[in-house]
């Protein structure tokens, strides 16, 4: 097998992992081995998506250059403020949000992986020196990922900042990974503890979620943790930003290089510096614990899978026209709900979609009160929301299970168009509509219930863009019948194209809100479209 260049640089810190009681040798090879089929197949989890290629070049790699092109944010702050505990503060905030994210979305199935155990279980090979060799698999992508991210932004500091910023800003990057992989690796250790079986996979799924929801919620914390008066940023520490990870790293360089002493940056230098090795320390001591707990996730449910509820075959006869159309509503409707990869890559998605039409209003909130914004057009946000439709219908294009998609072939099947309209009103009723209505609700408790019509309209506007998504985006292809392994680079752009609509349909809606009954007018066309598109499009 080829000798990895990473390798070999780990093979610098053996003796670290030997006072561990890690059988480095064992730990190496299961790396080599994991390395080498990385450049042999195109895994979701290294987010290549692209088809396979003929050569066994790693994929990962070779997709590196983007986080480059997104490490460029990071430049201006280097340079737009000499309050450090700012502008270092935002640095690690936008890294660690991308870090985070990566973290959750594509490296959590390999943390979590345990098909490693029913190879290596049979060999005398001990859990920890396996735990040890997962944990190194995902910190040597994360590692990659971040300098590509920050490899630029180091290179400027260097020569903006002077050789020991450079050198205090490498160690803080490096200690940041070091936290995020833990931290991580322990939360899940947590609910491992808990939780077992089928219930314990669905925990996960919404803790992924709850973990992508308050990354963006703590990074716009980290900024309004600042205030700005007369050009000047004022920081006013508070007991409270001890859980604010980007703010510890900021208070190591107001305290080293700004000279600020304040008892509140001497703590928070500490918990930069010392709370990644601590987070190391209690994760090696709980890998046994971690690898026990992880058993669990082969456990099955005991309990019986339940048929379709009443109320889901009512929504069924009532949405669908036909028996046909019933039958896919309800197996796409089973599809989302058990299918687990499905979740994990489209319910971030509604996190973000909930969250993002109130970063608004919050923004807001900083020069205005809530009952002067409660008189605005703000809540035409809610648009933000249906961004995420297309990225949703492209994934529902994937399955874990695609193999089966012979069904489609076997089955005597009239109308083929009856597979795309049951799927897309299961995803309407069953993903949409609940958050949809979660949205509404705020909304008219900020803005009052004069603001139903609009959410009446941009519900139809929704439902449109459903529709020219499923045209622009699936392509007339089959639901759930290609791997995930399958998904298409070219199909970002396809995303991006489907925006335009919606923003035409926004463009509309918010023109004639401005006149007298323009708003309802608007609705009442909306419906007759729907209604025309639904029959005449599939």
């Amino acid at each position: 097998m080829h000798d990895f260049k990473t390798l070999r640089i780990l093979d610098s810190f053996q003796s670290l992992f030997l006072k561990f009681g890690i059988n480095y040798p064992v730990m190496r090879k299961i790396l080599q081995l994991k390395l080498t089929m990385d450049r042999r197949r195109v895994p979701t989890v290294f987010n290549d998506f692209g088809k396979k290629k003929e050569d066994d070049s790693n994929q990962f790699i070779k997709s590196l250059w983007v986080y480059g092109l997104i490490g460029l944010i990071l430049i201006p702050f280097l340079f737009i403020t000499d309050s450090y505990i700012f502008s270092i503060s935002i640095f690690f905030g936008i890294l660690m949000f991308i870090l985070m994210t990566s973290m959750i979305s594509d490296f959590s199935q390999v943390l979590l992986d345990i098909r490693d155990k029913n190879i290596l279980s049979s060999k005398p090979v001990d859990k920890r020196t396996i735990n040890a060799a997962k944990i190194v698999h995902i910190s040597i992508y994360m590692f990659l990922l971040t300098f590509t991210i920050t490899a630029i932004p180091l290179i400027v500091s260097l020569f903006a900042r002077g050789i020991l910023f450079f050198l205090l800003l490498l160690g803080q990057i490096i200690l940041v990974d070091l936290l995020i992989v833990v931290a991580t690796a322990l939360l899940y250790l947590l609910i491992l503890r808990f939780f077992d079986g089928e219930k314990l996979k669905d925990i996960i799924n919404y803790v992924q979620i709850l973990l992508s929801a308050s990354i963006v919620i703590g990074y716009q914390v980290v900024i309004r943790s600042f205030g700005i008066v007369d050009l000047d940023i004022i920081f006013d520490p508070v007991w409270w930003h001890i859980v604010i990870p980007p703010i510890w790293y900021g208070a190591l360089f107001e305290l080293l290089f700004g000279g600020n002493m304040s008892e509140y940056f001497i703590l928070f230098s500490v918990l930069a510096c010392v709370l990644p090795f601590v987070s190391i320390f209690i994760y090696i001591k709980s890998i046994p614990a971690f690898e026990r707990n992880l058993e669990k996730l082969t456990n099955q449910s005991s309990s019986k899978k339940k048929g379709f509820s009443p109320i889901s075959r009512w929504l069924a006869k009532t949405v669908c026209a036909t028996r046909e159309e019933r039958t896919f509503y309800q197996f796409a409707r089973t599809m989302m709900k058990n299918e687990r990869q499905f979740k994990l890559k489209v319910y971030p998605s509604f996190g973000f979609s909930i969250i993002f039409p109130f970063l608004i209003i919050l923004t807001e909130l900083g020069t205005r009160s809530l009952e002067e914004i409660g008189q605005g057009r703000t809540y035409f946000s809610i648009y933000l929301s249906t961004l995420m439709i297309s990225t949703i219908i492209l994934m529902l294009r994937y399955s874990e299970y695609a193999k089966g998609a012979w069904i489609y072939k076997a089955i005597p099947i009239k109308d083929t168009g009856a597979i795309y309209k049951g799927t897309l009103k299961a995803f309407m009723i069953h993903l949409y509509l609940p958050m949809f209505t979660i949205m509404s609700i705020l909304l008219m408790l900020i803005f009052s219930t004069n603001i139903i019509w609009d959410i009446i309209v941009v519900w139809f506007s929704s439902s449109i863009h459903v529709i020219i998504c499923f045209k622009m985006v699936n392509g007339g292809r089959m639901f759930f019948a290609e791997r995930f392994e399958m998904a298409q680079q070219q199909d970002g752009w396809l995303i991006f194209a489907s925006f335009l609509p919606l923003v035409g349909l926004f463009g509309i809606h918010f023109g004639l809100s401005f006149i007298d009954y323009g708003t309802i007018i608007y609705g009442g066309i909306l419906i007759i479209i729907n209604f025309i598109l639904w029959k005449k499009v599939f």
